[in-house]
């Protein structure tokens, strides 16, 4: 039975969401409250240079292809995806440089210069990592969890204790390694979803080969053109969508939501809403009204955000022959630094860079013998009330310090063209609690490194999509968390028709 739904943003997870519910039949409208859809995969252009302003890094194509599989159309057709190898480029204190590649003959060669007895291990490594990618292809992408119930539910007792549930990342990662730049560079990868080795489950050492694996991808003319082609296809399937209409509340009787009002007064009646803002922040604003919001809010306290970031949009009238499309300026203590953002929660005085230069791959995002640097370095969530707006200049000088201590001559100097986003940006743009980049923090202690449930539990016919809920954040993830929901919808809804007849 055809259904009215509202999806409240559009983020990967809403555009993802509103596909596959109008393909199951329903009448979709989606209602976004900036001028453009695409949440925090966005652009941003000036003099020449153009930047994605968000996920800079595709993983898992094969999320995207299913998604467009299941409307009957062919990926290719709406963006075309490029390989980008070498994958990374590491850069350390000491001088060590690495490059991360595809090519594992290569890649062990660069391993036995730094150490032959991690040369030697390291398939063995990546062979653990697929093990635990295979295991989640099984739920963890293929179903949306609401918590270990639901895990248990896909999984032996033998599959479950496969996954090293009482081990984390770190742990694993030194199991494998002992060269301290191997272990704190695979110890990043878990920053994909802006969490921390040292508190995140084993079970994401699949991140490793999530990317060495199945490789890493950028898109012809810019990552936002996964939202154009997310667009075309929903104009073809009729989908209505709104920009610059931002959501005040949901409104809501006793336990159902029956639409949504927005700013400018205009009510909208829905039979089902989804929402693509996240769950904490949603409750706080658009369902402060309800009764029992404050005390969700209370239940979902161990949902924490992950990492904020301070990003710096640098065109340079310059080209650094040493970066390659993606690159990470290390911190010389990984220990302190992961301390001091996750444990401490305050921005580290010695973090690791993100720089990537889709000019490298891609020589029309910025003006000929110029290039476009995306610089991101994370740091803590906003607490409630706090503002990084005090320490934007001096940190934006922290970072410029090390890139130019670790190689980038005189950067200051060729910046032509400037815009930074701080997490109170990020907060007010897109809703994020705290200004999170990712959503939720995966934490083993804290939430058995699950996320918010998508279902619900204030109110029946709310759903909810994006780095929040399962399984979480990322381009993939996102994207996947729209497709599981709407799969989770289509359950529920064949549940309730039976239970009618």
């Amino acid at each position: 039975m055809s259904k009215k739904i509202i999806v409240v943003g559009g983020g990967l997870g809403g555009l993802s969401a509103a596909i596959r519910l109008s393909v199951d039949g329903h009448q979709v409208t989606i209602l976004e409250k900036n001028e453009r859809v695409g949440g925090k995969l966005n652009i941003r252009s000036g003099q020449g240079y153009t930047f994605d302003t968000g996920p800079s890094i595709l993983t898992m194509p094969w999320v995207l292809e299913q998604l467009f599989e299941s409307a009957g159309r062919n990926l290719e057709d709406y963006m075309k995806l490029v390989r980008v190898e070498p994958q990374w480029r590491t850069f350390f204190e000491d001088g060590v440089t690495l490059d991360i590649t595809g090519d594992f003959p290569d890649l062990i060669k660069q391993f036995e210069q730094i150490s032959p007895v991690d040369a030697q291990q390291f398939l063995s490594y990546l062979d653990y990592c697929q093990q635990m990618y295979q295991l989640n292809t099984k739920s963890f992408y293929n179903k949306s969890l609401s918590g270990l119930s639901d895990l248990r539910r896909h999984h032996s007792m033998k599959e479950l204790l496969a996954m090293d549930p009482m081990k984390t990342m770190h742990q694993t990662t030194n199991r494998f390694l002992k060269d301290k730049h191997l272990r704190q560079l695979f110890d990043f990868f878990i920053m994909y979803i802006g969490s921390s080795p040292y508190a995140a489950p084993a079970v994401l050492s699949q991140l490793i080969y999530v990317q060495m694996g199945l490789g890493i991808y950028y898109v012809e003319g810019g990552m936002y053109r996964i939202a154009e082609g997310m667009l075309k296809l929903l104009d073809e399937l009729g989908v209505e969508v709104r920009t610059s209409a931002p959501v005040a509340q949901m409104n809501t009787v006793d336990q159902t939501a029956t639409g949504v009002t927005l700013e400018d007064g205009s009510v909208i009646e829905a039979d089902l809403i989804v929402s693509n803002l996240e769950a904490i922040p949603a409750h706080q604003t658009l369902l402060q009204h309800h009764p029992k919001s404050a005390d969700r809010v209370k239940d979902l306290a161990k949902y924490e955000p992950t990492v904020s970031g301070l990003v710096l949009l640098l065109g340079v009238d310059k080209v650094y022959e040493q970066l390659l499309h993606h690159n990470f300026f290390f911190s010389e203590d990984p220990d302190k630094e992961f301390n001091d953002i996750f444990v401490e929660g305050k921005p580290t005085d010695d973090p690791t860079v993100y720089i990537g230069v889709s000019s490298k791959t891609d020589p029309g995002q910025a003006p000929q013998g110029k290039e476009n640097l995306f610089v991101l370095t994370h740091v803590p969530p906003l607490k409630p009330g706090e503002s990084f707006e005090s320490q934007k200049a001096a940190y934006r000088d922290l970072v410029l310090n090390k890139l130019e201590r670790m190689g980038l001559t005189e950067l200051r100097q060729h910046i032509e063209f400037e815009y930074t986003f701080t997490p109170d940006d990020i907060q007010q743009l897109y809703g994020s609690n705290g200004g999170s980049i990712y959503g939720i923090v995966t934490d083993r202690k804290l939430n058995g490194g699950f996320k918010i449930p998508s279902k619900s539990k204030l109110l029946d016919n709310l759903y909810f999509v994006g780095g929040s809920t399962h399984p979480g954040g990322g381009v993939p993830m996102v994207t996947l968390s729209g497709q599981l929901t709407a799969d989770l919808i289509k359950e529920q809804l064949s549940i309730a028709a039976k239970s009618v007849m």
